[in-house]
């Protein structure tokens, strides 16, 4: 069903925590593809003796290029982008499934929607603490009361975990690895399928995973994304987030491109901010 793409550095019991998670909780078979970043913690040692086919680098090469390199050996008919620091609640592929099977195209670009403990303000996440690492995770707690944790369908997909249509993923060419390590590979992917003409970008409320939120990130020397993507597309992140994706908003079914008034307005008040440099 899907080809479930996850790449890891150095996080084998993150890892290990993440595949026992789909293996339990999907109601579907899937393929699991890793890419090992170093794996000196013996994460490709374990994946071998465990059969799940992998991909690996002798260094970080980050996540633009780890996702890639792991989905070029993909077979399902769509590609998941999965995190190694999430946990997946049971039925969540259940829940993709359902709403694939809703939709009249393979354009689209769908999230599971995140369960995080820490609030950041971020309107398409939900806020429970079950622990922030493998070593405090209340797991059976979390099993218990997922249900209970309510989320409307929202608007403005991009993050993992992400479900496009393998024909999408192809279209688009995978992450862009001018992000590399991967800061705003996010919304680039998301820009390269608005531009390839999808127009539904939707969390899926019903299907839910848990994050222990940047297990990863903190380790590496970041790129300077936002700059990226205002060079490449000619627009903040944040206006393509507010007026095209309408991200955080319910969903409220395809998306339209803003009128052209929106634009010159948004980019006047960039400017005047200085936001553009």
């Amino acid at each position: 069903m899907f080809s479930i793409i996850i790449p890891s550095w150095n996080n084998l019991a993150l890892l290990q925590l993440c595949i026992s998670s789909i293996r339990k909780n999907s109601r579907h078979n899937h393929q699991v593809i890793v890419h090992v970043n170093e794996g000196k913690d013996g994460t490709a040692e374990w994946l071998t003796e465990e059969g799940i086919l992998f991909t690996i680098s002798e260094k970080n090469i980050g996540i633009c290029k780890a996702v890639n390199k792991a989905a070029a050996l993909s077979s399902g008919a769509y590609v998941v982008y999965l995190n190694d620091d999430m946990y997946v609640c049971p039925g969540w592929d259940e829940e993709i499934v359902r709403e694939i099977g809703i939709l009249n195209t393979r354009s689209f670009l769908l999230s599971a929607t995140m369960i995080e403990p820490r609030n950041t303000g971020n309107p398409c996440v939900i806020n429970a603490d079950y622990g922030t690492d493998i070593h405090n995770f209340k797991e059976e707690k979390l099993i218990r009361e997922y249900k209970q944790l309510e989320k409307a369908d929202w608007s403005g997909s991009a993050w993992p975990p992400t479900i496009v249509h393998k024909e999408s993923w192809d279209l688009v060419g995978g992450y862009s690895i001018e992000f590399s390590p991967g800061m705003s590979s996010d919304d680039d992917f998301a820009m390269k399928m608005w531009q390839a003409g999808c127009r539904i970008f939707k969390g899926v409320g019903k299907s839910k995973v848990y994050h222990f939120q940047a297990k990863s990130t903190g380790r590496i020397k970041k790129n300077n994304g936002r700059k990226q993507f205002l060079m490449k597309w000619g627009m903040n992140q944040s206006t393509f987030n507010k007026h095209f994706l309408k991200r955080g908003l319910e969903y409220a079914g395809p998306l339209s491109p803003p009128p052209a008034a929106v634009l010159k307005k948004e980019l006047l008040r960039a400017w005047l901010k200085r936001k553009i440099y």
